[in-house]
């Protein structure tokens, strides 16, 4: 079993570094609530009627990364990982060919993509895509507030997946 290290942000980091140290804290949040799984327990979903699985937070969280930071900030053209017009949930339903290790080899390379993007924009410098919904265009600051409150909000979801699974609790 891999032992994920969490590192909270210094408390007198600047703005910058602290918003960067959040989001990499809580990504490494994931990890930890994932480690330790095997394949079945990793697809467990949540409580019926969800399907809201470990798996499946990994997958969303490949596509959120790719989302904001390619497609909303960078302006790349890509496609989604998951999800297709017939599923527009597909992150969250894995077919049974879909492995932990393969969904967490693609969010890892997303979160590595988004660092390389993010790293050439300032704080303050608007995105060079839209929303796909709503058109607007987003300052790097706001992405990674929205990227720390979307981690911290699935983290939760993560924490009482985990905890049905095996008992395990933790922050």
């Amino acid at each position: 079993m891999t032992t994920t290290k969490r590192t909270e942000p210094a408390v007198d980091a600047g703005e910058r570094d602290m918003l960067e140290g959040w989001l990499d804290y809580h990504r490494e949040t994931l990890a930890v609530k994932c480690e330790g799984l095997d394949e079945a327990q990793l697809r467990t979903a949540s409580v019926a009627p969800s399907d809201l699985s470990l798996l499946g937070l990994v997958r969303h969280m490949a596509e959120v990364e790719r989302g904001w930071f390619r497609k909303v900030l960078a302006g790349e053209d890509v496609g989604a990982i998951y999800c297709t017009d017939e599923d527009g949930d597909g992150d969250f339903h894995p077919a049974e060919s879909d492995t932990f290790a393969e969904a967490e080899t693609t969010w890892r390379a997303e979160i590595e993509i988004a660092r390389r993007n993010a790293a050439g924009f300032g704080l303050d410098d608007l995105s060079k895509g839209k929303h796909r919904r709503t058109g607007e265009i987003f300052n790097l600051r706001w992405i990674y507030t929205h990227m720390i409150e979307e981690y911290a909000r699935h983290n939760g979801h993560a924490d009482l997946i985990r905890q049905r699974i095996d008992g395990a609790t933790g922050d």
